[in-house]
């Protein structure tokens, strides 16, 4: 039981993601999790307002079970599936810049965002509702998240989605050596 209770190597995960990207693309389906929020908002009646809403979203149901899936993995794999004392291993460079910037790191997300006090914060507050705009925002413009495109858009050899990753990580680079000094 040890072996399930350990971080397991990154190979692992890869050959899974492609397995079941192999099925996915067998059946014609397509993975990301910003479809999700679409079909929420149909389900919850939003296709009465906007045309963006009006699809059949019991086409796109597998898709909410994925995300409800994530969610339940992960909380079973945190809560039950991993060794009481284990912590994210972080290099130490990282370490000493994320201290720089007031962040601990002796857990999965820093206390000072993610906590309760953390909500009292206003700067808190507005850090997360932009960064939140930001990324749905982006997504949408973006024709999909970063799981999509970077996972199934690249499968399926997508040059949009090529396009998308780069400037994900090129997004993802500015926030963290520009923005990230700037903010905190």
């Amino acid at each position: 039981m040890d072996f399930i209770l350990q971080p397991w190597p990154w190979y692992v995960s890869g050959v899974l993601i492609a397995m079941i990207m192999f099925v996915m693309l067998f059946f014609g389906k397509s993975f990301g999790f910003s479809n999700n929020l679409r079909t929420l908002c149909t389900i919850c009646g939003a296709d009465k307002y906007a045309p963006f809403f009006q699809f059949d979203w019991k086409t796109q149901s597998w898709n909410l079970f994925f995300l409800i899936g994530a969610a339940v993995g992960g909380f079973i794999a945190t809560n039950y599936l991993s060794l009481p004392d284990y912590t994210v291993a972080i290099s130490e460079q990282t370490v000493a810049e994320l201290a720089a910037l007031g962040f601990e790191t002796d857990g999965y997300v820093p206390e000072s965002q993610f906590s309760l006090d953390a909500l009292m914060s206003v700067k808190n507050w507005l850090i997360l509702g932009i960064g939140g705009f930001m990324v749905g925002f982006g997504a949408r413009y973006a024709g999909g998240c970063t799981s999509g495109h970077a996972i199934s858009g690249i499968s399926d050899l997508q040059p949009a989605s090529l396009l998308a990753v780069v400037g994900f990580f090129i997004g993802g680079l500015l926030m963290t050596h520009v923005l990230f000094p700037l903010i905190y």
